[in-house]
């Protein structure tokens, strides 16, 4: 065990930060919680979780994940690998035809042939050449929106990765990173090698072992009124302009891209789950240490060695998104990864890594510090780097004995 340990008086930042962002109405409610050495250094709540700010936002809060599902759908997938049941090179076309077929869009236009076949490590890492409908200047992503592929949330999973099989990718396999719809079509390979619907993969292999009993795809009747209220600038799938100084607090209506069902069917790869605080630090303490709470093993050490692993070329770095560059981040094959802290625009650590959603959910974990930290707000397109922000608070309070 390292000799850091966060100072109290700078961890205090964190509360007056949260506080301001909801004075200036940036944030209806914020949520918190910091790990460090397997003891919580900070947790908190500030705001509120409803349209009408009458209601607290409170420990028990229920939060759309939107892309802080990746990660988890990704853990279920290296677990098939450790038992044998998944290769990385297993080319994805072993369980879904549609890929047999795909061409790749290239810039004049014109469709060429695949190089190679997209596989299982393509998915993982964002290099399938996949794309998503948000992303500017990229004319696969607006076929995509024709298409409606992120505003339908009444499609099946596996509907929705046979659309994606009869468009055409943006790039060849392995070529750049490239945020997409990956981790949809690998959740729809985890249905097809274990023969059963995406919501029992992740109940069989991470939510019942892990106690995260909160967490689902579907929220039962009494527990509608524990679900945050999405407020923000940007629909899901419409294009970020990215050019927004501050949030405004406008209510948004997400039933029909994200539905709060207690017995639908609903289910998706990158974006779906609703959880609480709670429960998701039982998900990042298998990041840390490949446990359970009581100590049972969900991921091997030498799995974790390889997870937290930059897998990107010189060339493939920093990952962006659209216009917004990730600097010094890599990627492994559960989320971004610190690699080049040289290039790093917020505070940080090599190996340090997490990802976010786009509701302004966030969340890090540093292995070799042992700490962890999570973010919870219901905002889309926010224009306040809120998780990050709060991460660099965090950093900012290590000092060493």
């Amino acid at each position: 065990m390292n000799n850091d340990y966060l100072q109290e008086q700078r961890l205090q930042h964190l509360i007056g930060y949260a506080e301001r962002q909801i004075q200036h109405c940036q944030f209806a409610g914020i949520a918190w919680s910091i790990e460090h050495q397997g003891e919580i250094a900070s947790r908190g709540v500030s705001g509120h979780a409803d349209h009408a700010r009458a209601k607290p936002l409170t420990d028990d809060t229920l939060f759309r994940l939107y892309s802080m599902t990746k990660p988890v759908v990704s853990v279920c997938c290296l677990q098939l690998v450790e038992s044998g049941l998944l290769r990385l090179d297993d080319p994805v076309n072993r369980w879904i035809p549609g890929f047999d077929t795909q061409k790749v869009l290239s810039a004049s236009g014109s469709l060429k042939d695949v190089e190679r076949p997209v596989t299982i490590e393509d998915l993982l890492t964002h290099r399938s050449g996949l794309s998503y409908d948000f992303l500017p200047d990229c004319p696969v992503a607006e076929r995509y929106r024709q298409s409606g592929l992120a505003s339908d949330g009444q499609r099946s999973l596996e509907e929705l990765v046979a659309l994606l099989a009869e468009h055409p990718l943006a790039f060849q396999p392995g070529e750049r990173w490239y945020y997409s719809y990956s981790t949809d079509v690998l959740a729809h390979v985890l249905e097809c090698v274990l023969d059963r619907p995406l919501a029992q993969c992740l109940d069989d292999y991470l939510f019942a072992p892990l106690a995260m009993h909160e967490t689902g795809f579907q929220v039962s009747d009494e527990k509608h009124a524990r679900v945050a209220d999405m407020f923000g600038q940007r629909e899901l799938g419409e294009v970020d302009s990215g050019d927004r100084a501050s949030n405004i607090l406008q209510t948004m209506d997400v039933q029909e891209s994200y539905p709060l069902s207690s017995t639908g069917s609903f289910s998706r790869g990158g974006i779906g789950l609703f959880s609480t605080i709670a429960d998701y630090r039982h998900f990042t303490g298998v990041l840390i240490h490949g446990c359970t709470p009581d100590g049972r093993t969900v991921l091997s050490e030498p799995m974790l060695d390889m997870l937290w692993a930059n897998r990107l070329t010189m060339a493939q770095m920093p990952i962006c998104i659209g216009k917004k560059a990730f600097a010094g981040y890599g990627w492994g094959l559960t989320g971004r990864v610190m690699s080049d802290l040289s290039q790093s625009c917020n505070l940080s650590s090599v190996g340090e890594g997490g990802w976010a959603g786009a509701a302004s959910t966030y969340f890090w974990v540093d292995r070799r510090r042992q700490l962890s930290g999570i973010v919870m707000a219901q905002y889309l397109g926010s224009a306040v780097p809120l998780g990050s922000d709060m991460q660099a608070i965090t950093y900012g309070a290590l000092c060493k004995r």
